[in-house]
């Protein structure tokens, strides 16, 4: 399997991206740079964290405009897996691919320690190597993720069981402790902690490296046929 690590100005959080899907998941991985105009040669997409563009205006709202992201777009229509890691899910919220929207953290402040996540839904491409309420370790690093949405929003978001992590202690006010929320389909997953930060025990949790053998297997599964 192949992937795209999308770099925008300002990106930071791109080799922690490359090294976990090279150095610890064993697959093929590129850095995209933002003014890239094909991805169909990529069978996943990841949008790293970062102050993309500065997170002027808004955090995601100028890298929505950049040419790639015509190009994720069009990978997720397609299908294939996009995940969106801290700005990266910032940026998913910003194009349209995911509902809802980021506010600043309820106490004014950035916030960078380990947090305790529960996986609310085991049953994604991105989750199935978890177990339902399974209790897992990574670390969050934003002062823009209190996630928002209207009751509307949040009544299909429960009813299509597409709120796929959750805190077990809420940092930053998100609604119904919402930390990782995928779109219908099931193929774009928005969240902000960091599971590319915890891939081994070495960085204090590998709790993370499933989220990324969940995608390769799903695809496995998906492509990969035997005589």
């Amino acid at each position: 399997m192949k992937f795209a690590v999308i770099v925008f100005p300002g990106s930071n959080c791109d080799v922690d991206m490359f090294h976990a899907i090279k150095d610890e998941l064993g697959e093929e991985v590129e850095y995209v740079w933002h003014d890239e105009t094909d991805l169909s040669r990529f069978d996943g997409v990841l949008l790293p964290g970062g102050f993309s563009y500065g997170d002027y205006l808004r955090c995601g709202a100028i890298a929505r405009f950049s040419n790639v992201m015509k190009e994720v777009v069009k990978a997720a229509e397609a299908g294939k897996p996009v995940l969106g890691v801290c700005n990266g899910f910032q940026i998913l919220l910003e194009v349209g691919l995911l509902p809802g929207a980021m506010k600043r953290n309820e106490n004014l402040k950035f916030m960078c320690r380990p947090v305790n996540l529960k996986v609310a839904n085991n049953e994604t491409a991105f989750t199935s190597a978890y177990q339902k309420d399974e209790v897992i370790s990574v670390p969050i690093a934003h002062g823009e993720g209190n996630y928002y949405c209207d009751e509307e929003t949040l009544q299909t978001l429960k009813e299509n069981n597409q709120i796929v992590f959750t805190y077990e202690e809420n940092p930053n006010g998100s609604l119904e402790d919402i930390a990782g929320i995928t779109n219908e389909r099931g193929n774009v997953l928005g969240m902000m902690p960091h599971p590319e930060r915890a891939v081994d025990a070495l960085l204090g949790s590998a709790d993370g490296l499933k989220l990324f053998q969940s995608i390769v297997r799903n695809w496995r599964e998906s492509h990969v046929t035997t005589a």
